[in-house]
């Protein structure tokens, strides 16, 4: 790693905090507004305008979580090889596919959807199996993945490929979380509408 990376460099350890930080702050919002309801009490009750507000604050954050990676890569070395003209038209391909991941993950499941709804209570009516979640089950976390190792070949940057795998681990940790809890919580909303069939027959 000697001369590859600049582990002196303190933006390459805030890039590194920032990408830790999000998934941990988003999965323990989300998981106060389930349990205590803790936004949807500070928009006075309402859950949609709470899960507005975290979406926003959320996206907020993977701005400046961006912009604070690509501020890192400009403080590290380039290395040469990463420079060629076949791997500078393989980020392009790896940009380009993260971007359609998160876009057309994002269109497929709303505002709401994509930004835990589902924890405020804001299910929808049925799974999304579609694309893209037909070709992965987290298109958002393998996209947003992607565009970080683009990114980092597009600057040539031995930097950028170690904090993509730094993305990759923190995203693999916060679905560990997410996965089974949504989908608890999808299976907690079947048992109550039989329970509420029953009841009426």
């Amino acid at each position: 790693m000697a001369g590859l990376i600049d582990f002196s460099q303190p933006s390459l350890w805030l890039s590194a905090a920032s990408i830790a930080f999000n998934p941990t702050f988003w999965n323990i919002a989300a998981r106060q507004e389930y349990h205590n309801k803790v936004i949807t009490k500070l928009f006075r009750g309402n859950s949609l305008y709470g899960c507005y507000a975290l979406a926003i604050t959320i996206f907020t954050l993977g701005i400046i979580r961006d912009a604070i990676y690509e501020r890192a890569l400009r403080h590290q070395p380039t290395h040469p090889a990463l420079l060629a003209p076949w791997i500078t038209a393989a980020s392009i391909g790896l940009i380009a596919s993260g971007n359609i991941l998160v876009l057309t993950s994002m269109y497929a499941l709303g505002i709401t959807g994509t930004y835990l709804g589902d924890y405020f209570g804001i299910l929808m009516d049925e799974m999304v199996t579609g694309f893209p979640f037909n070709i992965t089950s987290s298109p958002m976390y393998d996209g947003s993945a992607l565009s970080f190792l683009g990114t980092a070949l597009w600057f040539g940057k031995p930097a950028g490929i170690l904090l993509t795998g730094l993305v990759w681990v923190a995203y693999r940790v916060a679905l560990r979380f997410e996965d089974p809890f949504t989908a608890e919580i999808f299976r907690k909303r079947e048992r109550e509408r039989k329970d509420a069939g029953k009841k009426q027959l």
